[in-house]
């Protein structure tokens, strides 16, 4: 329902703009219930028909029907997909996504001709910084000191930045992390999380599945890590885990698993150095966090969020009352709130309709 052109629909549809809504198939608009019968009540109120190739003028008998064979389509292709995936794992094989320190191995036709799917094999080059990873740990460095020697030799991390410590140590409750990733140690887990899509935002959201649902298997031949070397690191790190949590059993007050409240230039300032983010380091105070993990930008500077936050209104202050600024202003302030008006018009009136 977030998609660009499906919003620039409905956008045409309460402007007047169309007189027909054509698909292929109710489907093709969506194969949710919710949203299908959002579409067809708003188009129902605008005076705009929903024809279909399929089903023709689609009615509220069609958006009962079609809409349920929709979402019991989706919900058994999901179960379909799911089945295929563990059947894969079971034998051994990635049940999607690539793990740092492995790579694809293209596998031998089928007798459809297609190559095997999910066949991985060993990064040397990867798999030499993981052995250093878990040795360093398992010697006694700080997760900080080790992610800073990996960004000092010009290593890249797994998705080709700068190392950060907690991308190393993860979270204890979700087996995240390189220290956690018992595939270094030979074992294939599968199905520890489930995603589901937030209704409200259209984001996907992890949730942690039950024991029983979750698939282990041994691939010996995938193993980086020796069982007395993984022993070690696996203790170091429960031993860690229990000094922070003597305080208190809730996990949810360690500071890296709470979110950062959004400040007003969360996410708006960057590094004139190497043109990545700065993030909050202490109570008031923003920094490069490519610097701050060691990494190759030579900005160590540290600035005050509320001077910088001064400074920035009165920027905007001064040089947004510019006539010609404060006329576009205007006049897309009152488009977006006439839009804004219209939208709660249009569900007043439906709720009155339907009410009545």
């Amino acid at each position: 329902m977030l998609r660009p052109g499906y919003q620039a629909l409905l956008a045409a549809v309460r402007a007047g703009r169309v007189d027909v809504v054509l698909a292929e198939s109710l489907d093709r608009l969506s194969r949710d219930q919710e949203h299908v019968a959002a579409l067809h009540k708003q188009a129902s109120f605008a005076g705009v028909r929903i024809v279909t190739l399929a089903e023709g003028e689609v009615s509220e008998l069609h958006v009962s029907l079609k809409g349920t064979m929709g979402a019991l389509f989706l919900k058994d292709l999901e179960d379909r997909t799911r089945r295929g995936l563990e059947g894969r794992v079971r034998q051994g094989r990635s049940g999607g996504g690539l793990c740092y320190g492995f790579r694809v191995v293209r596998g031998p036709l089928d007798r459809h001709g297609e190559a095997e799917r999910g066949l991985r094999e060993i990064d040397p080059a990867q798999a030499a910084v993981v052995r250093r990873i878990f040795t360093e740990f398992a010697a006694g460095h700080g997760l900080k000191a080790i992610a800073a020697g990996l960004n000092r030799d010009a290593i890249p991390s797994p998705r080709g930045g700068t190392w950060q410590a907690g991308a190393i140590r993860g979270q204890a409750t979700r087996a995240t992390g390189i220290l956690r990733n018992r595939l270094y140690a030979g074992e294939l887990v599968w199905n520890q999380r489930q995603w589901r899509k937030d209704p409200l935002t259209g984001g996907c959201v992890a949730r942690s599945n039950h024991a029983e649902a979750v698939v282990r298997e041994a691939v010996p031949d995938l193993r980086i890590i020796d069982e007395t070397l993984w022993t070690v690191v696996e203790r170091r790190l429960d031993a860690q885990r229990a000094v922070l949590e003597e305080d208190g059993p809730a996990p949810r007050h360690r500071f890296w698993e709470q979110r950062r409240p959004a400040h007003l230039l969360t996410g708006r300032v960057f590094s004139g150095g190497c043109s990545s983010a700065f993030q909050s380091t202490g109570r008031d105070y923003l920094a490069c966090r490519v610097a701050g993990a060691g990494g190759a930008c030579a900005n160590r500077t540290s600035v005050r969020r509320g001077r910088l936050e001064e400074r920035v209104l009165a920027a905007l202050t001064s040089d947004l009352m510019q006539p010609e600024l404060v006329s576009a202003f205007v006049a897309e302030f009152t488009a977006e709130w006439n839009r804004l008006s219209g939208d709660r018009t249009d569900a007043m009136a439906s709720n009155g309709a339907g009410g009545a």
